[in-house]
């Protein structure tokens, strides 16, 4: 919104923006809470309350940002956290949450069972508050607060108390999240923003934006990542990747001088890039997740506390994290949209100088 030009020109803020909640009514994800919100600035994007508060549909103008599985919007599933049967559930969307204490495959251990990526994201948010914007009242800000719950008898009780935030006239969505151990016990903690761009942002030529030395998930195995490879450009579909074809890299992503890391997708042929930026200190591993199977052609930017090895391999490492009782840790970051021809964009540094780790 530019200033003052709007004054006295519309009377009720959702003309230009806001939030608006409602209720799935259809199909699979019938009963389903959600919020659309509109930045006013082209930027809109659904909000899954019964799904802890994940994104799924994210655009941008007439572009789809994020990447949707077959499933799309689907209640939440607690009887998914066994073995594989997360990916039943997986919607997709702009933002899935993987946590709160395993991210990667499923395990079995002294210290239980634990399915892919953990409960959260099938877990619903208790919502707290919603702020309106009101731009009368010199107000443009607008926020959605819940609180999710991940807890058992006897066992691991941590809460995620989500804020997601914005201004009208940025095309920005800020999430802040604070985990808190409720329970009289230490529990593991283990993070991961799981964020998926499909097409058309993601599209043959788009360009992956990410600095950092990395390695292969799939080591000496890898078709993808490896260092002859431009795997920083988004190619066809693959027939290779058809089912379950995939891979990923681990990367220690590299921060300015204020501590701040940046990734994201650069679309040249559309004219804008999605970014995300969050905190080394808080988020200090990124994995890139390449799908590149027909109807299923998706990258994931993934910032996290770990990358997705499971609790297991941290613990055996000495990596996995602990939160004593009443203990928290806050997590913040953002996702933007910005012009290709922007003054911000071309004043990110290259994204070529990285190295493989070994």
């Amino acid at each position: 919104m530019t200033s003052g030009n709007w004054k006295h020109k519309f009377i009720n803020p959702a003309q230009v923006g806001g939030i608006e909640t409602a209720v799935l009514d259809n199909g699979r994800g019938r009963g389903t809470r959600i919020a659309w919100i509109n930045t006013g600035t082209g930027l809109r994007y659904k909000v899954v309350l019964d799904r802890a508060m994940d994104i799924a549909e994210a655009f941008y103008n007439q572009h789809s940002l994020a990447w949707l599985s077959h499933l799309g919007v689907a209640p939440p599933d607690p009887s998914t956290d066994r073995g594989i049967g997360w990916l039943r559930n997986f919607g997709g969307g702009l933002l899935t949450t993987c946590g709160l204490t395993h991210i990667g495959g499923p395990e079995t251990d002294a210290y239980g069972e634990r399915g892919v990526h953990g409960p959260i994201s099938n877990l619903p948010a208790e919502l707290e508050s919603i702020l309106q914007p009101d731009p009368a009242a010199g107000r443009l800000e607008f926020s959605l607060t819940g609180r999710i719950r991940q807890t058992q008898v006897f066992g691991p009780c941590l809460e995620l108390r989500r804020t997601i935030s914005g201004r009208l006239g940025e095309a920005r969505i800020q999430i802040r999240d604070e985990v808190v151990n409720r329970g009289n016990t230490p529990a593991p903690h283990m993070l991961l923003y799981h964020v998926n761009f499909g097409w058309p942002l993601v599209d043959e030529g788009a360009e992956l934006i990410w600095q950092g030395d990395w390695q292969a998930r799939e080591g000496e195995n890898a078709r993808i990542f490896r260092p002859e490879n431009d795997f920083r450009k988004c190619p066809p579909p693959l027939d290779e990747h058809a089912g379950g074809g995939e891979e990923a890299a681990f990367i220690r992503p590299e921060a300015d001088e204020n501590g701040q890391c940046v990734c994201g997708v650069h679309n040249p042929a559309l004219g804008i890039a999605a970014l995300i930026r969050f905190r080394k200190e808080q988020l200090p591993w990124l994995t890139n997740w390449q799908h590149w199977g027909r109807g299923e052609y998706v990258t994931g930017l993934e910032p996290g506390t770990h990358p997705p090895i499971g609790q297991a391999a941290a613990r055996a490492r000495q990596e996995l994290l602990f939160l004593e009782p009443e203990d928290s840790r806050i997590y913040e970051l953002s996702l933007e949209v910005v012009p290709s021809d922007s003054e911000y964009f071309n004043s990110l540094p290259t994204h070529t100088s990285t190295h493989q780790e070994h």
